[in-house]
């Protein structure tokens, strides 16, 4: 007998490989299956590894979920852009939180560099998810339908047909009846073997399932890219006008003002605006809301440029006026009391209207006085305005109703330095008595300050005086201009319509088969599938045996019943249709 070489595998009686184990764990041949060495990944591979990681639907839409997680904290802690006051205020009650916060760019969140990298991310994720989807749809869309399955009884909805011999229709003619059918369906239709003993047609709907998914996924790529472009060339800013006065849109006109990132003073359109009248409507026949505001209106004076004429046009709440690409809004409103400051050389030391804040419903006003041209000592003055004053029953005025039915002011004066001169800004709405000396205020023998429209006051110690010389209203306007709030819309629509799309329409796929009997009848089986879940399929099935019916003149169910015992010797088998009907079919069709 012949030895196997020593570089041979030995072989047993049955002619099978023997496999000897060695200490090592391993087979004489080789290493175990499960033991072979795989290739390495290498740098290039982990590349294409990350972007398919990277561009996977489930990783966009954990992105999409970490963007939402990530833009809570800019409704949780006060944001930089929006009122930089506000989180100076937070960083100074906050000492040892607050620069942590800070360092974490969480009071600016919209422009850290993690949420802009989530943000980035998700951007090119949508792309490489869309990207080749839709090249796949293209080409599904460009291909003919799946070939017909051979056992048609398998699928989730199958029926069968009988053509009397008497109609006289072949098995040819019996399936472009029934592509014809299909058709008319809006099913996308392919006739196979149209010439041989067992023609079939294959026929396919929903692809707009998939074009609507599509184009949610890149409507939401639209949404993303509309407000990058917002964030980077809009701006939004504030102004208080006063009735009679012109806002002139450029930089130095704004009181405050948040460009974009990539804002260019050039994008300022050269439009003003000069407030006219501002009227505000109060409840005057409810006793439940007696004094509550109904109505504010706002009659201005714009000119979209220099040269432009003049146009009327009417702001009101929620009611914006577009002019020079912008949106300007109406989101407050005040007294503006008119008063008059001599120094004590008698010179005017401040003249004009005063902004004062309201702080409840009958518009009770806080409002603050600056006079830093005043000589020899710098004035101010604190206190409210009372549109329509009345005494309580401890003998202090109060405000009784927002109308100015008799408007007060009440003051406290001060002198000295009011902190305006080492450059540094300061608060208009604020005044800071600690380093000033008082002039009036009620624990002083002067007393308060009290005006009314027409009065005047001489303060103590030959300061100067202050008289009230009338009223006016003023409106605060927030003016925005965002480049890509069209788009947004536009595609936000979109993608509303696409995931409508996606979920109402299903993808179906029909098949018939047609077949000659021996005794001169025409066999026709038909089955539907579903590409995922589809409740309304067994609808569609028996939508189409009716469609089938009405082609071929054949009667429904009953004729079908008294046929189901015809059987073709030898080659006959009952099956069940999806919608519960049994008939019979040829097993060679």
């Amino acid at each position: 007998m012949t030895q196997p070489k020593s570089d041979e595998p030995a072989t047993g009686p049955t002619g099978k490989m023997n496999v000897k184990s060695t200490k090592s764990g391993k087979s004489s041949t080789g290493a175990k299956p499960e033991d072979v060495a795989l290739p390495r990944l290498g740098f290039v591979g982990m590349l294409r590894w990350a972007w398919r990681q990277l561009t996977s639907m489930r990783t966009a839409l954990f992105l999409l979920l970490l963007l939402a997680v990530a833009a809570v904290p800019g409704s949780l802690f006060p944001q930089r852009p929006a009122n930089p006051a506000i989180v100076t205020k937070y960083l100074q009650d906050h000492p040892d939180t607050g620069p942590v916060l800070d360092w974490f760019k969480l009071f600016d969140v919209y422009s850290s560099p993690w949420f802009s990298a989530i943000y980035l991310l998700l951007f090119i994720s949508l792309i490489g998810c869309v990207v080749p989807r839709a090249i796949a749809h293209y080409k599904a869309v460009r291909s003919q339908p799946p070939r017909t399955p051979r056992r048609l009884s398998r699928l989730p909805e199958y029926g069968t047909l009988e053509i009397p011999a008497e109609r006289g229709i072949p098995a040819e003619q019996a399936i472009r009846d029934a592509a014809a059918a299909l058709k008319s369906r809006g099913y996308r239709v392919d006739i196979r073997d149209a010439d041989g003993e067992r023609p079939s047609v294959g026929a396919e709907r929903g692809f707009l399932k998939e074009v609507g998914n599509l184009l949610f996924h890149t409507a939401l790529i639209g949404v993303l890219v509309s407000i990058a472009i917002g964030g980077l060339f809009g701006y939004n800013g504030q102004r208080v006008l006063v009735e009679g006065e012109t806002f002139v849109n450029t930089l130095v006109g704004y009181d405050t003002f948040n460009p974009g990132t990539a804002f260019d003073s050039g994008q300022l359109a050269p439009y003003s605006v000069r407030l006219d009248k501002f009227d505000v409507t109060f409840d005057r026949s409810s006793k439940a809301h007696y004094g509550q505001p109904l109505d504010f209106t706002a009659a201005l004076t714009t000119k979209a440029t220099p040269s432009s004429p003049a146009k009327q046009q009417t702001l009101k709440v929620n009611d914006p006026v577009a002019l020079g690409g912008t949106n300007i809004y109406l989101v407050g409103n005040g007294y503006a009391p008119v008063v008059t400051v001599k120094d004590g050389a008698g010179k005017v030391a401040f003249q004009g209207p005063v902004v004062s804040v309201p702080s409840d419903g009958a518009y009770t006003s806080l409002l603050v006085i600056k006079a830093p041209d005043a000589q020899p000592s710098q004035l101010g003055f604190v206190g409210f305005f009372l549109p329509t004053a009345m005494l309580d029953d401890k003998g202090l005025a109060v405000g009784s109703d927002p109308d100015p039915f008799n408007p007060q002011l009440d003051l406290n004066s001060y002198y000295g330095d009011l902190g305006l001169d080492n450059g540094q800004p300061k608060n208009v709405f604020t005044l800071d008595t600690s380093k000033l000396t008082p002039l009036n205020n009620r624990n002083l023998k002067a007393g308060g300050i009290v005006l009314a429209p027409g009065g005047s006051y001489t303060l103590p110690e030959g300061k100067g005086s202050i008289s009230f010389d009338g009223l006016k209203r003023y409106v605060a306007l927030d003016i925005h201009h965002d480049p890509g709030q069209t788009g947004a819309l536009i595609f936000g629509v979109t993608a509303l319509l696409g995931l409508v799309g996606s979920l109402f329409l299903t993808r179906r796929r029909v098949w018939v088969r047609t077949g000659m009997h021996p005794d001169g009848r025409t066999m026709v089986e038909y089955g539907l599938l579903a590409r995922g879940e589809d409740h309304r399929l067994a609808g569609e099935a028996k939508t189409i045996r009716k469609l089938l019916e009405k082609a071929w003149l054949v009667p429904g169910d009953k004729e079908a019943e008294d046929n189901r015992g015809t059987q073709v010797p030898g080659s006959a088998e009952t099956v069940s249709t999806g919608a519960g009907t049994a008939h019979t079919v040829s097993k060679d069709q």
